[in-house]
């Protein structure tokens, strides 16, 4: 099949309607009318993603976070995305991003972080009101979810949850009030900005990738907050690009990236 098969898939999955006005998601790099050698998933392009990329004999990247998001006056190589786009064009590698477009979608990034959480009656928190060209998508598109608990837990239990879900090293999170955790809103990445929805809407517990310092203060007693890390909220995009490509291209060579991408580390 061709890649501007995959691409097509991908963007009736999540149109680019979708995604936010700061975004620029889309075909990043590359010629779609070229014959598909196999996909190579990840967060985030990288050299080392590239590099497995070329090893695999794969043509075409999938990410979730956009390679180019600012302009580029000059391609030098100064810099890693620089450096990727000069790798992707003598390599012959389409590099392609579905970023807010994946994470406003129904069933995208924030229905599956709901799913490791094991949510239920799982809905769109802050859904969209309008979505140019797209008519049938524009009442179950927006940002963040919110769902529930099979069985109310404990705060404790709770972020315990979050943590095994997530595999996170470092769960950051606000004081505990003993409370009840059973109404569950959730966003990937910087997600911080629902916080106002989510206490709206009656939720117990807010989680997302990023949280400011700021944004921690004035909600004690009010709603439990809980920061993953950027990359840990997201890393099972990977396996929605998955799902979607493999039910329609059954014979793609494909696999997720075996490249940690997170620059962040901890000690």
């Amino acid at each position: 099949m061709k890649i501007k098969e995959i691409v097509s898939a991908l963007e009736r999955f999540a149109p680019l309607p979708l995604q936010d006005g700061f975004d620029n998601a889309g075909l990043q790099i590359g010629l779609t009318d070229a014959e598909a050698t196999g996909a190579l998933l990840c967060l985030d392009v990288t050299e080392a993603v590239l590099d497995e990329a070329i090893a695999l004999g794969y043509n075409l990247v999938i990410a979730h976070h956009p390679l180019l998001f600012k302009g580029c006056k000059s391609i030098t190589g100064r810099d890693y995305v620089e450096r990727c786009i000069l790798k992707a064009i003598k390599n012959d590698i389409v590099v392609y991003a579905a970023h807010t477009n994946l994470d406003n979608a129904w069933g995208g990034v924030n229905f599956k972080m709901a799913e490791k959480l094991g949510l239920k009656n799982v809905r769109v928190l802050d859904p969209k009101e309008s979505v140019p060209g797209e008519p049938v998508v524009r009442h179950q598109a927006g940002a963040g979810v919110i769902g529930e608990l099979e069985v109310p837990e404990t705060e404790r239990e709770f972020l315990g949850r979050v943590k095994k879900a997530f595999e996170v090293e470092c769960l950051r999170h606000n004081k505990l009030s003993d409370k009840e955790i059973k109404t569950v809103a959730l966003c990937g990445g910087s997600g911080s900005f629902l916080i106002p929805n989510a206490i709206s809407q009656g939720a117990d517990v807010f989680v997302t990738g990023e949280i400011k310092y700021h944004e921690y203060f004035g909600h004690e007693g009010e709603i439990l907050l809980a920061e993953t890390g950027h990359y840990e909220s997201e890393q099972y995009t990977k396996e929605i690009f998955y799902t979607i490509i493999r039910e329609l291209f059954p014979d793609l060579d494909m696999q997720e990236t075996r490249v940690n991408t997170n620059p962040i580390k901890y000690m």
